[in-house]
């Protein structure tokens, strides 16, 4: 027993510097405030990449899932958490589950966290992990995350972890005043992560840099 518990704690220390390593590599290229530092060092990218992957987990690579759909690089979750500004935010609704990855980090940082995600398979495996981690600030729904999630809105701030080339109307009617929505906006052959931020009737919005993700769709997949 003792010797097992040896080893795990070695391990759990391995894959602790291999995150700091991560996080050091990010700040090397993009500047990230001290609480996003943390919260993706202690975000066990591992426990969320596709099985055989796990000695990708912690480069600065996306990693293809099932379904057509793909892991982001932890470069690009730090640049989308960085560009809705957490602080003082008390709820987020992300529409692209995907692995869950990107909602871990989240809820590192605003206190409740709501995904939602359209491929019931990905959907699954995210709750799985959350679960087995311990963490219940991640609220889950199988559906079409363009719809929002009513229920719950207005949300501080709502960040889509799919490309689109518009955002419903019906998205910043969840979005609280002052609220910040994020997502990369596609624009001819490039993506860009757009900040959109509300007040009153008016949207101010600010192109902040380059990206990838796989395009949104509509609907569910079974």
């Amino acid at each position: 027993m003792i010797s097992n518990e040896r080893t795990d704690n070695f391990t759990a220390k391995i894959k602790l510097q291999k995150r700091k390593n991560m996080v050091n590599e990010i700040r090397k290229i993009y500047n990230i405030d001290d609480n996003l530092y943390k919260a993706l060092i202690s975000s066990e990218r591992e426990q969320f990449v596709p099985r055989g992957f796990a000695s990708h987990a912690y480069k600065l690579d996306a990693l293809p899932m099932l379904a057509d759909q793909w892991i982001s690089s932890p470069l690009t979750v730090a640049k989308m958490s960085n560009a809705l500004t957490c602080e003082g935010a008390d709820s987020v609704l992300e529409i692209g589950c995907g692995s869950g990855y990107q909602a871990l980090v989240l809820s590192k940082l605003i206190r409740r966290v709501f995904t939602i995600e359209r491929v019931e398979r990905l959907l699954v495996e995210a709750k799985e992990n959350f679960k087995k981690m311990g963490i219940n600030n991640i609220h889950t729904r199988f559906d079409d995350g363009q719809n929002g999630w009513r229920e719950y809105a207005p949300f501080d701030r709502i960040l889509f972890s799919a490309t689109t080339s518009k955002i419903p109307k019906k998205l910043f009617t969840q979005l609280s005043d002052t609220g910040i929505l994020v997502a990369p906006i596609k624009k001819g052959d490039k993506q860009i992560i757009t900040r959109f931020i509300k007040s009153g009737e008016n949207i101010k919005i600010e192109e902040l840099d380059e990206c990838y993700f796989v395009p949104i769709f509509n609907g569910k997949e079974f």
